[in-house]
């Protein structure tokens, strides 16, 4: 058996709950095959794991490994002339009407082949792993034809199969109208549903399908027609919604059972209160909202008052939000949007893995579940927010195995 122990460690936080038990101190964790084993007394589990490797914490602070539900990380190149533009004032709908936006990711990715699109994507996720992401959901929907959606849809395959992080892969074939489908919207939802997605289901190259409902891009009707196509061929809806505007996109979500909804900058009072009667969880993108320099962030304190299940995820992407760091958006929901640290770490380690619905004990450290763990250098686990911007990790484990 293939086993290693992690000793001397001042606090190991299980995020199984938001209770203060799931954080323990005077514990190890006892790690076999690839899973937890035990999160134990060190003596007992000396006693049943002899002669195994052990890894000295040093009085730093063991957690789950991140799980970033919410991902845009195959793309081509950066658009750092459009943050240029924003700075000066310009409205990111402004810059997507004159060309920028994720029409100029479309016309990128197009051009590129998928080993090309594979050799861009690996540092980025190699980056993810280095500030402590385990498991990340990834969307193609840079290409917008359906060859172009399977080409990236392909890229995530080849890459998860290298691994080390799992990743989760979404169709978002409607992630905008592509501009030679401007003025013949209804023929691209068509394409959508008759062509794309029956091809990616057949293919076997997505979990879920998503949707960006937000105003100027897929309305509601559009949206639960595309979705409900989604469904009918075996993928699981996600929706981008309320990011911008509210439209009803978390209604619509909650309505549909979907895995979760996403952004909720301007989610309604009537949806906050739906959410803890359904499974949908609602995921928020706080560093979103901040590169985009909107002073209003999503209501996470009233839905975690409310009851809801809500995750915590980067939204990783060229235009809207380009750093893969959890540490720092688990900072932001702290400042910005009321969450205390544990409720901050819950969200984004078993959170998100809920919001993929993966329930294999992924984001947590109780026995069964996946060895994913972050070694943190500090003596506790309320100044990994509290040190945003600095870089506090000492390593990290995939399935028992040291990758950072």
């Amino acid at each position: 058996m293939s086993a290693t122990i992690f000793t001397g460690a001042a606090q190991v936080v299980t995020c199984e709950s938001t209770d203060p038990e799931s954080v323990k101190t005077g514990v190890a964790v006892a790690v076999a095959n690839g899973r937890i084993a035990a999160v134990a007394g060190e003596a007992e589990l000396a006693g049943r794991f002899p002669d195994v490797e052990r890894v000295d914490c040093a009085g730093g602070v063991v957690t789950p490994g991140f799980v970033d539900s919410h991902t845009h990380a195959v793309f081509g190149r950066w658009r750092a002339e459009e943050y240029a533009l924003r700075c000066r004032g310009v409205p990111y709908m402004e810059i997507a009407r004159q060309g920028g936006g994720i029409n100029a990711s479309v016309r990128d990715l197009r051009s590129r082949s998928e080993d090309e699109l594979v050799e861009l994507t690996r540092p980025r996720l190699r980056e993810m792993l280095r500030f402590g992401t385990t498991t990340a959901e990834v969307k193609s929907g840079y290409g917008l034809t359906t060859e172009d959606e399977l080409k990236m849809l392909r890229v995530i395959r080849r890459l998860n199969e290298e691994g080390p992080i799992d990743l989760v892969p979404t169709f978002l074939g409607a992630h905008e109208i592509p501009p030679e489908y401007r003025g013949h919207r209804s023929r691209y939802v068509e394409l959508l549903i008759e062509e794309m997605i029956p091809a990616v289901a057949e293919a076997g190259l997505a979990v879920f399908c998503d949707v960006f409902m937000e105003p100027g891009v897929f309305n509601p009707v559009e949206a639960r027609r595309i979705l409900e196509a989604g469904l009918a061929h075996g993928l699981w809806p996600k929706l981008h919604a309320d990011e911008l505007e509210n439209s009803g996109g978390a209604e619509l979500a909650i309505e549909l059972n979907a895995a979760s909804a996403d952004h909720l900058g301007q989610v309604s009072d009537a949806a906050i209160r739906m959410f803890p009667r359904s499974e949908t969880v609602a995921t928020l993108l706080p560093a979103t909202l901040f590169f985009l320099g909107r002073k209003q962030y999503a209501p996470g304190r009233r839905l975690l008052d409310a009851g809801a299940k809500v995750a915590l995820a980067t939204d990783f992407n060229p235009g809207s939000a380009p750093s893969p760091s959890m540490p720092l958006v688990v900072t932001m929901a702290c400042s910005q949007m009321g969450f205390d640290p544990l409720e901050a770490l819950v969200a984004a380690t078993a959170g998100g893995a809920r919001a993929l619905r993966l329930e294999d004990g992924r984001g947590t450290l109780r026995p069964g579940a996946p060895a994913d763990l972050i070694l943190w250098d500090v003596p506790d686990y309320r100044e990994i927010p509290y040190h945003f911007g600095t870089y506090r990790i000492r390593g990290v484990w995939k399935r028992g195995t040291r990758v950072v």
